[in-house]
């Protein structure tokens, strides 16, 4: 029988360090030793976090309030007005009239998002419950069905997109809702619009710490992992269409800066 101080012993002699358990699980999250979407990557352990809220979380007395009753802070990209539906405080990802931005701009805040997959499964990997949290529209949290859903580790829900899978899967059933609070601070540049600080995200997903503090290497993208870019210190926050009638409700957040 091979030992684990033989196999150590053995790869000592060919000067090749065994690394520890803790080692491989840091390196399974840093998002330099692995492709982009690589399916071969650790998917994180599923972790149950309890029973759905029935109501929304009223946001703090500070907070400024995204989507309430209504989409007025909202629109399209191109300026037009919000297509998506909206009923007793719930928005609907209304398919092929594209992503909703914030009408206000922002940089470093706390935000708090509230959604849901829809109730009826009908397909599955990236196809089940897509949308996406974009902050600064360059960084994105990913929004997914991850209930029993196979895909790769990088875009599942809670997934900083192409970059950072979650410490574990928190996911909800389709159709619960579902709540996302992100601490976000934005990249620096310097006057030569060189990046000098990394954007930052800590996430919870259903109340568990999902993403620690980590640093982007960049936007987040498809397939891509693009260098950072010069950009405005304040940028709107945007959601998702992705061809899914995806439900978000309750988004407040609280700038940090």
């Amino acid at each position: 029988m091979i030992t684990r101080s033989l196999v150590t012993l053995t790869l000592a002699v060919f000067g090749i360090a065994l690394m520890a358990p803790s080692d491989l699980a840091a390196q399974a999250r840093a998002p330099v030793y692995w492709d982009v979407h690589d399916t071969d990557r650790p998917t994180p352990p599923v972790v149950d976090p309890g029973p759905a809220p029935t109501e929304p979380a009223p946001p703090p007395a500070d907070a400024v309030v995204l989507l309430g009753d209504d989409l007025s802070a909202w629109t399209h990209s191109d300026g037009s007005p919000v297509e998506w539906s909206m009923q007793n405080g719930v928005a609907e990802v209304v398919p092929g009239t594209g992503g909703i931005r914030t009408k206000q701009s922002f940089g470093d805040v706390q935000l708090h998002v509230e959604w849901a997959s829809p109730a009826e499964v009908q397909h599955d990997g990236q196809d089940r419950g897509n949308s996406g949290v974009f902050l600064m529209g360059r960084y994105e949290v990913q929004v997914l069905d991850s209930y029993e859903n196979t895909t790769y580790a990088d875009g599942q829900a809670a997934a900083l997109y192409g970059q950072y899978p979650p410490l574990v899967n928190a996911s909800r059933q389709p159709g619960e809702w579902q709540t996302y609070d992100i601490i976000f601070h934005r990249p620096h540049f310097d006057a030569n619009g060189h990046m000098v600080q990394p954007a930052r995200f800590t996430v919870f997903h259903n109340g568990i710490l999902v993403q620690d503090n980590v640093k982007l290497t960049g936007p987040t993208a498809h397939q891509n992992r693009p260098p950072y870019e010069a950009h405005p210190d304040a940028l709107p926050i945007q959601l998702q269409d992705h061809s899914s009638p995806v439900q978000f409700r309750n988004i407040w957040l609280r700038e940090l800066e």
